[in-house]
């Protein structure tokens, strides 16, 4: 919202305004910890069951030995090696029984005299006057209840000796160790019931903005859901801190004000999301600005995505104000954030998992911004190739469906088709999908590949358009290509666009037609040709296009027959885009399925039946994950969720 800056919100100081004044990466983050200088906020016990995952603040000695006692690692008999020199199977040692069976927990009371052994279970302690174990298996029992071993014995064998595992007073943790399930195991043997580890910070988080509403509420006209509030607590928590969701504040400078006073004394960290962007309307960072010295310390961060970040520490706590946009706010945090997190909580950095790749199509940076461009990882001949997911600073679903990210240099203005670059994992394990499908993309494909998830298998789906798709197939990076591409020459769908290489899957047949709104006068009623001709003839009409390299591109082109009304440059990637264009009055018609026509309530005139197929590389097709998706567009189960969305599979014709 617009409005001149307010008074003090606090009462006092000088209002410190920084609007964007770019600085290169690691200027603002060596500003942001010479200003904190990170450490641990603090210790406290807690037991050792609810140790898991936390950081030890206090180095950890062992109070007792472990094992306690010298015990036996075999079932079998405790005898003195020196009574088994010469035994073997020509001259078995015999030796008598000692009345007693030493079992797990039971303390043994009868030495093991000169010619003698005790029965002993594994783990059971060495009886005194024993110096060795003899398995059972190279024992035979006598008629007499003695024995005979058939095997010679070395003092010591298979025995446990008292603090082999650890001995007390030995370190048995160090500082800084992260309590897994391996650490509490060895605690617990010692015997510690109680631990000291770095607290976790308090890390208070605040969304920012008058368009945001808390799911589960209902939506109002121009509002979106807070997807950021969620996604920075649990951040927060993955990388060592506790997060305190405060909920979302409007932009309204009394009510942040309050907000913020409360977050900053209650918290360690303040987190706030939205609210970083140049202009007089702007309240998050005047207002942090005010909570106390030294204040803002970076306001604008030579990053893509990422660039309005704001960096404070005010009263020695850090305050910051991540972007907007989920993935902005994200590659921030991980960047930028979280490592100083993570000090404060005692964390270790870190471990970044990074992968060699090919980047197989050109990405175009802006010069001057380091840039992260996020990336889907597929398998080809050579190695590994980094797809773009093509996705902006607003896209919530860009984390979930990449692998990691690759960096462009500031100085770089794009990375070239063919460069060689490393790509940073999310997560340190990657495991690579069994079907990589690239192509046009279809709502009807999302019940072919539900049915291979549930028998177990991984799916990539990367929707980067018909031609797109062929050319990733014609390249390796891909096992199979959806395309519903029309041969204007020959009138034929798909099959004209194959090279040697890849053969033709039949998928279904889908309607595709010209949407408008109920009620327009200059659609409805008419053929689609005659309501195309209708919009071309009124200047007012707006249409909506397709991205070049989608079939439905072609289509439209053909249709206008060289015209380039207003609106021909608005190019979103998908049917659904383009009907919520329309349902949403930012356009008055387009061209797009039938089923996206019924999800938003639009008008629909039939056009032509395309053919949405795949193109299937040849040298693939026997592949257990290929021959699956193959088998699975002829299940009928999997035909009949596709009528029900309005499509006719190819097999049912």
């Amino acid at each position: 919202m617009n409005r001149p800056p307010g008074p003090d919100a606090f009462g006092s100081g000088v209002a410190q305004e920084q609007f964007l004044t770019v600085l290169s990466r690691e200027e603002a983050v060596r500003r942001f910890e010479a200003a904190l200088l990170p450490r641990p906020v603090g210790i406290e016990q807690v037991a050792l069951s609810a140790a898991l995952g936390r950081v030890l603040g206090e180095e950890i000695t062992a109070p007792i030995d472990v094992p306690r006692f010298d015990r036996s690692s075999v079932d079998g008999f405790a005898v003195r090696a020196a009574d088994l020199v010469h035994a073997g199977e020509a001259a078995p040692a015999k030796l008598r029984l000692n009345g007693e069976v030493i079992a797990c927990g039971v303390a043994p009371r009868i030495p093991v005299a000169s010619g003698t052994a005790t029965p002993i279970a594994t783990g059971g302690p060495i009886p005194r006057g024993a110096d060795a174990v003899v398995m059972i298996e190279h024992t035979e029992p006598c008629e007499d209840g003695s024995i005979e071993v058939r095997r010679a014995a070395t003092p010591g064998q298979f025995v446990g000796f008292a603090g082999s595992d650890i001995a007390r007073a030995e370190t048995v943790l160090r500082v800084g160790a992260v309590i897994g399930s391996r650490e509490i195991g060895m605690l617990a043997a010692c015997g510690v019931a109680e631990i000291s580890v770095f607290r976790r910070p308090r890390v208070g988080v605040l969304s920012t903005g008058d368009e945001l509403v808390q799911p589960g509420e209902a939506l109002r006209p121009a509002a979106i859901y807070d997807s950021n509030g969620p996604i920075v607590c649990a951040a927060i928590a993955e990388n060592g801190g506790e997060p305190v969701f405060y909920g979302a504040v409007p932009d309204e400078e009394a009510a942040l004000a309050a907000a913020l006073r409360k977050t900053h004394a209650e918290c360690d960290m303040v987190i706030l999301s939205g609210g970083t962007s140049k202009g007089a309307g702007d309240l998050s960072h005047r207002l942090v600005g005010r909570l106390g010295a030294p204040g803002i310390v970076a306001h604008g961060v030579a990053l893509k995505p990422g660039k309005p970040l704001c960096l404070a520490v005010c009263e020695s706590k850090p305050v910051v104000i991540l972007p907007g946009f989920p993935t902005s706010a994200m590659f921030t945090f991980h960047d930028v954030v979280a490592p100083v997190l993570r000090r404060l909580a005692g964390q270790p950095p870190r471990a970044e998992t990074v992968v060699p790749a090919t980047v197989p199509v050109r990405i175009q940076s802006e010069l001057g911004r380091t840039e992260f461009v996020m990336a889907s990882l597929v398998r080809r001949e050579d190695g590994l190739a980094a797809y773009p997911t093509g996705k902006a600073s607003g896209a919530i679903t860009a984390f979930a469906q990449a692998d990691g990210f690759l960096t462009v240099e500031a100085l770089a203005d794009s990375l070239a088709a063919g460069t060689e670059t490393e790509v940073t994992l999310f997560t340190p394990h990657l495991r690579l999908p069994d079907l990589v499908i690239m192509g046009s993309h279809d709502i009807g494909l999302d019940a072919v590949v539900s049915r291979l998830a549930a028998s177990g298998h991984a799916v990539r789906l990367l929707a980067i358009g018909s031609l797109g798709g062929l050319a990733a197939a014609r390249r390796g990076e891909c096992d199979i290509a959806p395309i519903h591409l029309l041969d204007p020459k020959t009138g034929v769908y798909n099959a004209p666009f194959l090279t040697p290489g890849l053969e033709l899957a039949e998928g279904w047949w889908r309607m595709q037609g010209v949407v408008f709104r109920n009620g327009d006068a200059r659609f409805e009623g008419r053929s689609a040709e005659a309501a195309v001709r209708a919009a071309l003839a009124d200047g007012d009409c707006l249409m909506v296009n397709r991205n070049q390299g989608a079939g439905t591109r072609i289509l439209i082109d053909e249709l206008l027959k060289g015209a380039k009304p207003d609106g021909y440059w608005n190019q979103p990637r998908s049917h659904n885009a383009v009907a919520a264009a329309v349902a949403q009055a930012r356009a008055d018609w387009g061209l797009a399925i039938e089923p996206a026509a019924k999800a938003y309530g639009l008008g629909f005139l039939p056009l032509a039946e395309e053919h949405y197929d795949f193109a299937v590389a040849t040298e693939r097709r026997a592949r257990p994950a290929v021959a699956a998706f193959l088998n699975a567009l002829r299940d009928p189960e999997v035909q009949d969720v596709l009528r029900s969305l309005g499509f006719t599979p190819a097999a049912s014709r």
